[in-house]
């Protein structure tokens, strides 16, 4: 493997999603709508959680950082790829590469991270409920939270480094609408072999091993809820249960998808990549709005007390 120091490339090109040239405005507006309710859907669940007390709970303190988490990665990537539809702003320089691949696996790793958090915050609720106050404390909470942090940080900083001090020395046109690995790699002016086992075996083996402790979590929640006596309380569980692995399954099957196949030249898989990178981040405020009981009554307290405010 060579040095990084041979890098040429000062800039790339994003080829960006293969469409019709007659289909650039439609897309452009297409995601754009899709961008301005990522950020406006997800703000309004943070700002509901953060003054309503009734939410002031482990369950939505961890929402805010998935709604957090959201809104970042979209706007780590849907800006640059309207910019390419409407104005042919297809540069980014080198630098900026290396910033989006950076914080692209640094919010996704804390969002894997978050999601298994979730569904551990999940079991104990339902399964362990007498326990669950002393064990998911305040200080608890904020030290897992900063955990989820701390690991897509280590994370991304091993992956970046991994890649870019593979030498660049053209051509640089990145066939994908953002700089990730499996784009960036097929770039390289070296052998990359190391380099996609590394992705497979990080990336695979941390995504996996994720979604396998989601499942199993929720393994047992089935089972503690299959043996609820109380049909409503059944019903509340299962819908609360349903939202996040309807989630979770939108994320994890695409990403698992591309990861595990680091050396693809798949067209199909930009497409793919759009589900985590710009329809997840959609969905979950939709998501845990519509199909949770406590945020909806939340959200018309909201409405009412601005209402009442002017007068």
């Amino acid at each position: 493997m060579h040095s990084g120091n041979q890098t040429a490339v000062t800039h790339f090109i994003l080829v960006g999603l293969h469409h019709p040239p007659q289909l650039a405005v439609p897309l452009f507006l297409a995601f754009l709508v899709i961008y301005a309710l990522t950020v406006s859907g997800n703000g309004l669940i943070i700002f509901t959680v953060l003054v309503d007390t009734q939410l002031h709970r482990p369950m939505y303190w961890f929402l805010c950082h998935l709604s957090f988490l959201d809104m970042t990665i979209s706007s780590a990537i849907v800006p640059k790829m309207l910019a390419g539809f409407l104005l042919d702003s297809r540069v980014i320089s080198f630098r900026g590469c290396v910033i989006q691949l950076f914080s692209f696996h640094f919010l996704g790793c804390t969002e894997c991270f978050l999601y298994t958090l979730m569904a551990y915050d999940r079991f104990l609720a339902i399964c362990k409920p007498l326990h669950y106050a002393t064990i998911m404390t305040r200080n608890v909470c904020n030290f897992l939270a900063f955990g989820t942090w701390l690991g897509g940080t280590v994370h991304s900083l091993f992956q970046t480094s991994f890649i870019f001090q593979l030498p660049f020395c053209g051509p640089n046109r990145v066939d994908y609408f953002f700089c990730d690995i499996p784009a960036m790699l097929r770039l390289a002016c070296a052998d990359t072999t190391i380099n996609e086992l590394v992705t497979f075996v990080d990336i695979g083996f941390l995504a996996l091993t994720c979604f396998m402790l989601i499942l199993t979590s929720y393994g047992y929640i089935v089972a503690a809820i299959l043996r609820m006596q109380s049909i409503d309380g059944r019903r509340n569980a299962f819908s609360t249960c349903a939202a996040h692995l309807t989630v979770v399954i939108v994320y994890y099957v695409p990403c698992t998808f591309i990861y595990l196949r680091p050396g693809s030249q798949e067209p199909l898989d930009g497409v793919v990549a759009v589900f985590y990178t710009v329809i997840t981040p959609l969905l979950n405020p939709i998501i845990y709005t519509l199909r949770n009981k406590e945020m909806k009554t939340a959200l018309w307290r909201l409405a009412g007390r601005r209402d009442v405010q002017p007068h």
